[in-house]
């Protein structure tokens, strides 16, 4: 779960993230939300008369709700989880999922929204994925109701989220997405290395960018056959989590499945900058470089697949690839332990770059995906109700157990101090290896449509005692305050993305020729006059001259 979800926030083509609006004053609402309870007289049947924080949600009569599914080839969806039968069972409440391939995704829910056919209730939507629905009027602006989401509004004061929160609000200072909303920022994906071998060499695991280049350097004077360092996630984007989180995050310049719109707020300029034109991003490229005509990095890793990739590591033709918690214990172990028993892995560090040791930049949030709600629902019967259901499950506390861990006593149990165990037959992310259960495959819980979010302590819950400790040395680190919103109003909305597509593909596609070495970087200042030529300073301008408005307008 935790792979696709990071993953998909990252491949948000199109999306508007960093042209996001902010409100008009400092609640969690805004000037035009729904205050009174009378508004909603047509609008409550089903509804609890006194739902709250600590409140279980339970309907007041039997209510289906529609909802689009986003069906995980990981743990397809199964019509008797006990997920569904225990979800009605606490809450009258049955979900009706309109499936959809994972692969497909994105494109089906653009589809539906836009023939006026999507659900009611629209999830697995990260932040910026909505903007091109707003102007149509096709999705619900979700700020106008918060008072029927108490336990939403709960966490965003007592995390003090306003901030992440307002980097959603469109120009007309609502936001038209329910986030998924984490205590603190989580940082995952990271390079796996082979353990075993930085022991045989006597090497130290790497901290910085010049540890890692060390590192591959020395793996490859001992194993002069091999591409120390062969990457996955290169289709469709290339360098998807290298360029984004594994080097990006050091650069201060996201590229990869961080490349989005285009667009990064320069924390030493203060002010936004076109990503592919950055001196961040291309230092980043040079260091690539490097490792690329060095033979430390193989140049297949923006375009094989990530089965090659894999293979490649468990055949021990590489030593060094992207990964995070998930895949290191679903996909990396078992074939290598299989091929190697006396391998062993482990996720380093993210290697500190020029940036210095950050654990999240301007361009990060602690907001995840969340859910857009089709305008159609407002007009329901089982409005009121429907927003109480949204507010219990995904974002109070025993919702998001419950989404999460199951039923006590068949799924999970808690020990003495409190502490969640999986129950002795069921396994998860490698916590009971062999059980004959899963969690997610045969229960249908910990489910990336519905369980995502929640405090540290839940987050963590499911971590290994390895990966505790490395979200230690992680969390040790500095976060640096989220980007300032830059609201752009639908005429520049509309300008912004004539220009966005022509120049991220110009980016990408020289992205690759310069790491390559396929172009030379004497030709980074033609690079950047091509970008121009292109609309790229009009594109900038225009979303710093909507930084410059907001500032003037709101201080």
């Amino acid at each position: 779960m935790y792979e696709i979800n990071r993953r998909q926030a990252m491949v948000a083509v199109g999306a508007f993230l960093a042209l996001a609006a902010c409100s008009t004053d400092g609640d969690s609402g805004d000037s035009g939300a729904k205050k009174s309870g009378d508004d909603f007289a047509a609008n409550r049947d089903g509804a609890m008369a006194d739902y709250g924080v600590g409140k279980s949600f339970k309907a007041a009569a039997p209510l289906t709700f529609s909802i689009l599914y986003n069906n995980h080839p990981f743990y397809p969806i199964k019509n008797d989880w006990l997920f569904w039968s225990e979800l009605t069972k606490r809450t009258n409440v049955t979900l009706q999922p309109n499936v959809v391939p994972l692969s497909d995704y994105e494109n089906k829910r653009s589809l539906m929204i836009g023939a006026g056919d999507a659900p009611m209730i629209i999830p697995k939507t990260y932040p910026g994925q909505e903007t091109p629905f707003v102007a149509s009027g096709s999705v619900l602006p979700v700020s106008d109701y918060l008072d029927l989401m108490p336990n939403f509004k709960e966490k965003i004061a007592k995390w003090n989220l306003q901030a992440d929160l307002d980097t959603l609000r469109q120009a007309d200072g609502r936001f038209y997405l329910l986030p998924g909303l984490h205590e603190d920022y989580w940082t995952d994906y990271t390079l796996v290395v082979r353990s075993d071998i930085l022991d045989k060499l006597g090497l130290e695991i790497p901290q910085t960018w010049d540890d890692v280049h060390a590192m591959l350097k020395a793996m490859k004077e001992e194993y002069p056959d091999s591409y120390p360092y062969s990457d996955r996630w290169g289709i469709p984007t290339p360098g998807g989590a290298m360029l984004n989180q594994v080097f990006g995050l050091g650069s201060g310049a996201r590229g990869g499945w961080g490349f989005t719109t285009g667009i990064t707020w320069d924390t030493n300029a203060q002010k936004f900058a076109f990503t592919g034109a950055m001196d961040q991003y291309k230092q980043m490229l040079q260091f690539l470089h490097t490792l690329v005509e060095e033979k430390l990095l193989d140049p297949e890793s923006f375009t094989q697949q990530d089965d090659q990739a894999i293979q490649k590591l468990a055949s021990g033709k590489s030593f060094v690839i992207s990964g995070n918690a998930q895949t290191l214990v679903n996909e990396y172990r078992p074939p290598l332990e299989k091929a190697n028993p006396k391998a062993k892995l482990i996720k380093i560090p993210v290697p500190i770059g020029p940036q210095g040791p950050v654990k999240a930049d301007a361009n990060d949030s602690r907001l995840e995906n969340g859910i857009m709600i089709s305008k159609k629902a407002r007009d329901s019967k089982n409005f009121v109700a429907m927003m109480q259901f949204i507010d219990w499950l995904w974002y109070s506390d025993e919702g998001q157990v419950f989404a999460k861990w199951g039923i006590e006593g068949t799924t999970y149990t808690k020990d003495a101090s409190g502490k969640y165990q999986l129950a002795k037959d069921v396994d998860f992310v490698g916590l009971n290896p062999g059980a004959p259960k899963h969690l997610q495959k045969d229960f249908g819980f910990s489910n990336g449509v519905f369980a995502y979010g929640g405090s540290t302590e839940l987050l963590q819950s499911t971590f290994s005692e390895e990966e505790i400790e490395w979200q230690k040395t992680m969390n040790a680190r500095q976060a640096l305050p989220p980007h300032p919103p830059s609201p752009l109003n639908d005429e520049e909305r509309e300008q912004a993305a004539l220009w966005q597509t022509p120049l991220k593909d110009h980016a990408t596609q020289n992205t690759l020729e310069f790491i390559l070495g396929k172009r030379s970087f004497d030709e980074w200042d033609a690079y950047v006059k091509e970008l121009e030529a292109k609309n790229m300073t009009s594109y900038v301008n225009l979303v710093n001259g909507a930084y410059e408005r907001y500032k003037k307008e709101h201080g």
